[in-house]
């Protein structure tokens, strides 16, 4: 019988959510603004936005993520190896990638290209504010033995 191993609560989850966008946000939106040219207004209205369809996106990607690494290893994701945790944020990125791109390219007016290479900054944006706020978020908030 495989070991399932914790699962971090709901209130935990959600907490780490809220954490991760009001972060991110705080960090992204006056970079963005000043590299895409979009007015500082239109850029945290849109990257509130795309850190909504992020939230959401992040906890179901994250349970996921989770449940099947703890089901394959039987260890909590507070546990997870380095080299897993730069997987987990990039696959956790491209996804994220693949939903707000045209979002970005109706908002901003924006061609596709354009588009994509902002989502792209954005993303490498995130990715590296992912893997920094996982680690840390994991050190501060462990999941409880049980």
């Amino acid at each position: 019988m495989a070991i399932q191993p914790r699962l971090r609560s709901l209130p935990d989850r959600l907490r780490q959510i809220a954490l991760f966008e009001i972060g991110g946000l705080l960090l992204i939106t006056p970079p963005f603004a000043w590299l895409s040219g979009v007015p500082v207004t239109e850029s945290l209205g849109l990257l509130a936005v795309l850190a909504l369809m992020a939230a959401v996106w992040n906890g179901a990607y994250n349970t996921a993520f989770d449940w099947f690494e703890g089901r394959l290893t039987g260890r909590t994701a507070d546990r997870r190896p380095f080299r897993l945790r730069c997987l987990h944020a990039v696959g956790f990125e491209t996804g994220l990638l693949l939903m707000t791109l045209p979002v970005i390219v109706w908002w901003t007016g924006m061609g596709w290209v354009d588009a994509l290479v902002a989502d792209i900054g954005l993303a490498a944006s995130y990715t590296l504010y992912a893997l920094a706020f996982n680690l840390a978020y994991d050190r501060v908030f462990p999941i409880a033995p049980r």
